[in-house]
């Protein structure tokens, strides 16, 4: 999506470059808050959450801590500085102000560090974040007529995993995007609603629970999996549960949606989600001056990418678009599917040939020499 973005600038006496509105992420020292969380856990992650990390035996650490409320309330009420996200996992908020306004805040007690998303204005490094059965004989359930899904379905093996009854009846999927326009009017998602599978909404980027307009492209991807009309069409998940995040800004490309999208799985996690799907991915934005490198491109560096690693590291499955890049000068993968834990999907034609617009790898650090191009568009 090309964007524009308006830029405000403040003129006046001694201003130079330090005048335009910048983003940045500030990260703090500690949690005080770790003791009590850690033994009342259910005040953080629901019941559903803590049994799918008992399941697969991940415990819970400092990452599951909220951020220190205390923290939070003086950064807000700091001189020219607005809060746009935040994320516990990474320990840090989404701060936009004057250059000249976000660099004292490093000299707090309870600061670690300020990154700029103009990379250029700092010369600090990102520090790395450190993570802390055969089925013998399948029971045929479940047949569908899938009228014109047929060949994705097929493609994709789908119709022996609906055979053997994995429909995905009691799996919880977070669908992150940028709006759902008519999701809960269109026939193709009665079923949806009538069975009481959409658990949730929410916008973060209106900070609303209105999600079913602003724009179609969750539509779109939401029917893959969820799309059902009797003998016409079928998804490849009909009977999951879905939680449907807007995180992505139609109107503009900027840094703070890959916080938004890091604060929504965050929030996935704690409502006890299994995956994540999102077919988004950031390279360039509206600001040339936040645009990622290719060198960016090495699964630890992008904000977004360090949040869904961290998602992976709690048990879900992170699911996304490899991008829609492979035609253009940037024909690589953006973030995140650069990293190393995210299932990054690439296009195909209804004949199985490789879209020409999908993107392609490796990445810089020399992963994903191929992207297996088995989803089609």
């Amino acid at each position: 999506m090309k964007k524009f973005l308006l830029i405000v600038l403040f003129y006046a006496s001694g201003y130079t470059v330090n005048a335009q509105i910048q983003d940045a992420w500030i990260y703090f020292t500690d949690k005080p808050d770790a003791a009590y969380f850690l033994v009342n856990p259910l005040e953080m992650l629901s019941q559903r959450a803590l049994d799918r990390r008992a399941n697969q035996n991940i415990p819970l650490d400092e990452k599951d801590i909220p951020i220190h409320t205390d923290y939070i309330a003086q950064i807000k009420n700091s001189q020219g500085i607005t809060v746009m996200a935040q994320s516990k996992w990474l320990n840090c908020l989404h701060i936009q102000g004057l250059q000249t306004d976000i660099e004292p805040l490093v000299n707090l007690n309870f600061v670690d560090r300020i990154e700029f998303a103009d990379t250029t204005l700092s010369d600090k490094k990102l520090t790395d974040n450190r993570l802390g059965k055969k089925l013998d004989k399948l029971e045929v359930r479940t047949n569908y007529n899938y009228g014109s899904a047929a060949n994705q379905i097929q493609m994709l093996k789908g119709g022996y995993l609906h055979q053997n009854n994995f429909t995905g009846s009691g799996m919880q999927i977070a669908v992150m995007d940028a709006g759902f326009t008519n999701v809960n009017t269109l026939s193709a998602f009665n079923r949806l609603f009538t069975n009481n599978q959409v658990l949730g909404t929410y916008n973060f980027v209106k900070r609303s629970t209105d999600v079913y307009g602003y724009h179609n492209h969750g539509t779109m991807v939401l029917s893959t999996m969820a799309g059902y009309i009797n003998n016409q069409y079928v998804g490849t998940a009909p009977d999951a549960s879905y939680y449907l995040f807007i995180t992505e800004d139609a109107g503009q490309e900027h840094p703070y949606e890959e916080s938004l999208w890091v604060e929504a799985a965050e929030k996935a996690d704690s409502l006890g989600i299994d995956v994540i799907n999102t077919s988004l991915g950031y390279t360039t934005f509206d600001n040339p001056s936040y645009n990622h490198t290719y060198s960016d491109m090495d699964g630890k560096t992008a904000f977004m990418s360090r949040g869904a690693e961290i998602a992976f590291s709690r048990g879900i499955l992170v699911i996304n678009s490899a991008g829609n890049d492979g035609n253009k000068t940037w024909h690589y993968i953006g973030v995140p599917a650069d990293a190393p834990s995210v299932l990054s999907i690439g296009a195909v034609s209804s004949s199985e040939l490789i879209a020409d617009f999908s993107s392609w790898g490796p990445t810089s650090d020399g992963r994903h020499q191929h992207i297996r191009a088995n989803c089609q568009y």
